[in-house]
């Protein structure tokens, strides 16, 4: 009975993942190269170079080292990325992750301590809603209409 106990106090103390269950996992320390396709969710913790292509989640652990074509459900990133990232759901940028690149992705969240260097495309993506959405207005374009 105490060890049921012990269990049960184990269970409540864990963080939900709202994620679901992950089905591969790349730890600290390993590297790999190529294209890594794959369904359900995937956590990297090691270095990753080359393309990953999945319809679910991808997290990239504070440890990951990932430079990749990245298309996605869901990102979720506190390690590093270069390259494009397209997710059809979201992304969310966690403190202290380092990305350099182009998101595409209808919903960006980018959390204190994380930094963002690139182009970031919102508004859907090819056959999503929100596809064709007028281009965001030039620099001289928003002068003109304050001097209005």
């Amino acid at each position: 009975m105490a060890s049921e106990a012990a269990l049960l106090k184990r269970e409540k103390e864990r963080t939900p993942a709202d994620f679901g269950d992950i089905r591969a996992f790349l730890g600290e320390g390993t590297q790999f190269k190529g294209v890594l396709s794959f369904a359900g969710a995937v956590r990297i913790d090691g270095q990753m170079e080359g393309e990953i292509v999945g319809d679910e989640m991808l997290v990239i652990g504070e440890p990951g080292r990932v430079k990749a074509e990245i298309e996605v459900g869901a990102l979720i990133v506190s390690g590093q990325v270069q390259g494009t990232i397209q997710a059809k759901q979201r992304v969310e940028l966690l403190g202290p992750s380092r990305v350099t690149g182009t998101i595409r992705t209808p919903c960006l969240v980018v959390a204190e301590g994380a930094v963002f260097n690139g182009h970031c495309e919102m508004g859907g993506l090819p056959g999503e809603p929100g596809e064709g959405m007028p281009p965001a207005p030039k620099a001289e374009d928003l002068q003109a209409a304050e001097r209005l």
